[in-house]
């Protein structure tokens, strides 16, 4: 079976980690037939047929945008809009990180940067009620490990949202949009213990700042494998899109 992907990407020009989050989708997407397509948001919005000709749009993170950079940038404000359109029309769609936060922010649930709530690193996170009875998430364990770099959070889920997992620092890490292929993360399920310290050396200025509530010496010492996190994709493909080797 193939599966063709659109990744959408919100990194400026020569950031190392763009090509690091592609290779990081398809390192996690290892599976025979499937095709990952970047694409350039700051370039604007891509155009319908492109997502149309694709089966899934995925999102990641972002080294130099948040939510709140909405306003000065008009390219931002169109991805947030898409993420909108993405959710009524029921288009599949994993998102993690920046992306979860615009698919928040898209349904009107709020974002905020608070450096004392920020994750960098490995954090555990456990499941609500309801993702212990998703069918995604409920066969993970209860609680497990997941890869993080963010200091922005979200204040509530959007109604026809579904939030599924808690961490201590952050009571809204995943979601699902109710009765719609659409999923996203907080954490990071496409990066392993070794990518996400490389995408932390990457942005270890940004990460270095006196504010920030974990120094970088104690970020570096909390990495750990991620394996059950990062089996989330794959699950998606198989489970959410019908994904088989046939």
């Amino acid at each position: 079976m193939k599966l063709k992907f659109l990744l959408l990407q919100a990194r400026n020009p020569g950031d190392a980690a763009q090509p690091h989050e592609l290779a990081a989708f398809r390192d996690a997407l290892n599976l025979p037939g499937i095709t990952i397509a970047p694409y350039d948001l700051l370039q604007g919005r891509p155009p319908r047929s492109l997502i149309e000709a694709h089966d899934c749009v995925l999102v990641g993170g972002s080294g130099d945008f948040g939510m709140g950079d909405a306003k000065d940038h008009a390219w931002l404000r169109e991805f947030i809009d898409l993420c909108g359109d993405l959710a009524s029309d029921g288009s599949p769609m994993f998102a993690s990180c920046f992306g979860y936060q615009a698919l928040v922010v898209a349904g009107g649930g709020r974002v905020e940067t608070d450096k004392s709530r920020a994750e960098v690193g490995t954090f555990s996170i456990e499941l609500t009620e309801a993702g212990h009875e998703d069918p995604l998430f409920g066969p993970l364990a209860p609680g497990f490990p997941a890869q993080f770099g963010h200091k922005d959070h979200a204040l509530d889920v959007p109604a026809g949202m579904t939030n599924l997992a808690r961490s201590e620092r952050c009571p809204h890490q995943a979601l699902r949009v109710e009765g719609k292929p659409i999923y996203a993360t907080q954490f990071h399920p496409e990066l392993s213990m070794e990518q996400n310290r490389e995408r932390f050396l990457n942005y270890l200025e940004g990460y270095s700042q006196p504010d920030m509530v974990d120094t970088p010496e104690q970020v570096l010492a909390r990495y750990v494998p991620t394996l059950e996190a990062t089996s989330l994709l794959e699950a998606y493909a198989r489970k959410v899109l019908g994904y088989s080797e046939e």
